[in-house]
């Protein structure tokens, strides 16, 4: 068995500031941090699928490598439309590879227990929108092509539209080159995305794509187009990614805050069933 899980979108601030002087971010991936922690079996790693920080602030990624650095679990990371590649280089340690890649970009492909992880870099710097660029799309069909082992991508921008036009918009540009590639290996088992701060489940290039939820706040869900967008909060939550040779990639939702229970299953007196 290999457990995954997957957390996007933190928007760390500057210590005592709220992201748009509304959601208290920081303290919100704090809970995110001690729900995985608690989390029975420990996962045997963390995806972490971008924006990290809010803005290229330095501040913010020491935020961010205090608060990563608490988890139990091996962490991963990628970059979003909010990260600075630069930044996330020099200030974080501890979260996979991020050193490798080309172009500028921080791509690179680890084995996890009996799965495989190809994590991709869709960040533009200066730009809301994703792409990934024909060499690092020529890349993961290379890398893809290496390993016949059951495999999850990860990118921040969904490559698939979702819905809601105002973040599709700003999706990925070279979404049908994307789906082309992973179209041609069928091992491809997931496709994780962030950016959208909603729980959404799209299909591309023959392949399931979970998109996380916010560990902070969540876009509304609009699908009326009404130009600007806004946010609500939301419960935030992460999915659990579980795989056995038996089932796959089976892809759970979890919520970061307790609810009441768990309760035992019983029948009342004198009912059977």
């Amino acid at each position: 068995m290999t457990l995954i899980a997957q957390i996007t979108d933190l928007h760390i601030r500057p210590r005592g500031l709220a992201c748009y002087r509304v959601s208290e971010t920081n303290t919100l991936a704090r809970r995110a941090i001690e729900a995985l922690n608690a989390f029975d079996p420990q996962p045997d790693a963390i995806v972490v699928t971008g924006d990290l920080g809010d803005t290229p602030d330095a501040r913010e990624y020491a935020g961010v490598q205090r608060l990563l650095s608490r988890l139990k679990a091996p962490v991963y990371v990628l970059p979003g439309n909010h990260d600075s590649v630069k930044l996330m280089r020099e200030s974080l340690s501890g979260v996979g590879p991020i050193h490798e890649g080309e172009n500028g970009k921080m791509h690179y492909a680890v084995d996890i227990g009996d799965v495989r992880l190809i994590a991709l870099d869709s960040a533009v710097p200066g730009a809301p929108h994703g792409e990934l660029g024909e060499a690092q799309i020529a890349w993961l069909d290379h890398t893809l092509a290496e390993s016949d082992r059951p495999t999850l991508v990860a990118l921040h921008h969904p490559p698939a539209l979702t819905g809601i036009a105002h973040m599709d918009r700003i999706g990925l540009k070279d979404a049908t080159a994307f789906a082309g590639v992973i179209s041609r290996h069928g091992h491809v088992a997931r496709v994780m995305c962030g950016h959208i701060h909603r729980t959404i489940i799209a299909s591309v290039g023959g392949t399931v794509m979970t998109l996380a939820p916010s560990t902070g706040h969540q876009v509304h869900l609009d699908i009326l187009d009404k130009g600007e967008g806004e946010f609500i909060m939301e419960p935030p939550a992460f999915f659990m990614h579980h795989h056995t040779r038996e089932s796959g990639v089976v892809s759970h939702l979890a919520y970061v805050e307790k609810f009441a229970g768990p309760y035992p299953f019983f029948a009342d007196e004198g009912v059977s069933w």
